[in-house]
């Protein structure tokens, strides 16, 4: 199923927002990742300009430096992207880009900083970037005619036309540091490779309420199992719902 078009007066965030997260092996700490939301405007258009900034912690660090910057600008009525930053460095391995995107003629404009090129795309229609398609989701609720039903939504990454594909597994109750959360449970699709086991793969989890906030992802690799949660959140549009233990 490819996702239509949301409408922002059902938008499940808002100007301010901001989500931290945990990524970990078990107790041992791996990073710490944010992502912020601030009202902009791009050219007299008004956007939400989503900031994602992620890095490192501990013995970890000295081992293996990552420090990633993701900007992400979307119109505010259908969530679709303007512009795309990505400024990484992951131990050693370095990209500075930005990408400009014409939705209306279905192009995007890829400046790839550190290489000093410069190059055009077709895109399909309503095509996101690797942040944005993060809100983009949130904008929509499953209901249980979904059930293992996919989603499909158009994604321009690394100078590349993707597939992204979410299947949807139904509600599952998720115990967490805030108390028990009721979830919805999906399954990326991802590429098979040589970092994620073809068997199980992700796994995430999204809170079942208005807000549609990611509480856990989950992600079984060769090297054994990952997990993102949700650590700390501010500014969010709607109640979160929580069951005290």
């Amino acid at each position: 199923m490819v996702l239509k078009k949301p409408i922002s007066s059902k938008s499940a965030f808002k100007d301010g927002e901001w989500l931290q997260f945990r990524i970990h092996y078990g107790i041992f700490n791996a990073s710490y990742a944010s992502v912020t939301l601030k009202a902009d405007t791009i050219k007299g258009t008004p956007v939400i300009h989503a900031k994602g900034y992620g890095k490192s912690t501990g013995l970890l660090r000295f081992f293996f430096r990552v420090e990633d910057h993701y900007d992400t600008f979307f119109d505010t009525k259908f969530t679709q992207p303007l512009k795309f930053i990505r400024n990484i460095d992951e131990g050693g391995y370095t990209k500075n880009l930005t990408i400009e995107f014409d939705q209306q003629n279905h192009l995007a404009f890829v400046n790839d900083i550190k290489n000093k090129e410069k190059s055009f795309y077709s895109i399909k229609e309503n095509t996101q970037d690797l942040l944005s398609t993060f809100y983009y989701l949130r904008n929509y609720y499953p209901s249980k005619n979904f059930l293992n039903q996919t989603f499909k939504v158009n994604m321009f990454f690394d100078k590349e036309n993707y597939e992204f594909n979410l299947k949807y597994l139904g509600v599952e109750n998720l115990e967490t540091k805030f108390g028990k959360i009721e979830c919805m449970k999906l399954i990326p699709v991802v590429q098979k490779g040589r970092v994620f086991r073809e068997d199980e793969g992700i796994v995430l989890w999204v809170s079942n309420d208005r807000n549609r906030i990611p509480i856990r992802m989950q992600a079984n690799l060769v090297i054994g199992s990952i997990k993102c949660d949700l650590e700390n959140f501010k500014n969010i549009k709607h109640p979160f719902k929580v069951k005290v233990n």
